[in-house]
């Protein structure tokens, strides 16, 4: 390894998303890590061709995998194959391997929205004035639809390809962000319809004990985290994702003080995850 390490910074600084500006944000981390670490920014389509020039692999703003799924799958068996540091770490439980965790967590009883994604496991959902049904392989709504209950058999669920979950009349949306297992800042969005407004939000103890447990579920002991919740109407949190592979950190949302602490503890863990 280099005095300096070298990293490899995987982002899609075009990449259209809604309500929020992805580039920005890559722009000032690397800025930031480049104070101790040689860095490159590249494409997540030429990840795979430029991955063994460097120390580690830095996974950020790539977008969803789905439009360039077959890229993708060749650089995770590259990198697997050829033991390249990559950053999350690639045995992640969470978004990075699809949605089955959500099935999981609530076969398991965690807090979680009730998923299921079987035609005979639809009499285990609450009744409700709807349903969101998406692509078990889907990412940041793509595919997501709403359906009155009497729809929902015909869907075809027998190849297990979709989730179905009641829609929940929220209070409102929050987001817990993670360095490793270090608690770093909340975000809320306060009105249900616009969700990506968010301001910081104060959490309880009992709010960081829901999201804590599933960061000690994802057993990742390196790697940026956000717990994405919703406040049900009773004011018990229930689980939305688990998103560790390339998380939106909204940090034009939180104060200087707030982001120079992420930022550091960021360079912290990324140190960490060289030398482990």
């Amino acid at each position: 390894m280099t005095a300096r390490p070298s990293l490899l910074y995987v982002t899609d600084l075009a990449y259209p998303a809604r309500g929020r500006r992805y580039c920005d944000e890559d722009i000032h981390l690397t800025a930031r890590l480049r104070e101790n670490f040689d860095l490159a920014l590249c494409h997540p389509l030429d990840a795979a061709a430029l991955m063994d020039g460097f120390d580690a692999v830095v996974v950020r703003n790539s977008g969803p995998v789905l439009g360039y799924q077959k890229e993708y799958d060749t650089f995770r068996e590259r990198a697997l194959a050829r033991g390249t540091r990559v950053y999350n770490p690639l045995h992640g439980r969470g978004d990075m391997a699809g949605k089955q965790y959500l099935l999981d967590l609530t076969a398991a009883g965690y807090p979680v929205i009730p998923t299921v994604d079987r035609a005979e496991d639809l009499h285990l959902l609450p009744e409700a004035a709807g349903y969101a049904v998406k692509p078990k392989a889907g990412a940041d709504s793509i595919g997501l639809v709403f359906l009155p209950r009497e729809e929902l058999t015909g869907l075809g669920l027998a190849h297990g390809e979709l989730l179905v979950q009641p829609r929940v009349d929220f209070r409102y949306e929050v987001s817990f962000y993670y360095v490793d297992d270090l608690f770093q800042y909340a975000l809320y969005a306060p009105d249900p319809e616009r969700r990506w407004v968010l301001e910081p939000y104060e959490p309880t103890e009992d709010d960081l004990a829901f999201a804590r447990r599933f960061v000690e579920w994802n057993t990742l002991d390196h790697g940026i985290q956000r717990v994405d919740a919703c406040r049900a109407p009773d004011g018990e949190l229930l689980l939305v994702e688990l998103e560790d592979l390339n998380p939106y950190l909204s940090l034009d949302r939180v104060s200087e003080e707030t982001r120079d602490r992420f930022v550091a503890a960021f360079t912290d863990s990324l140190h960490r995850f060289l030398a482990a």
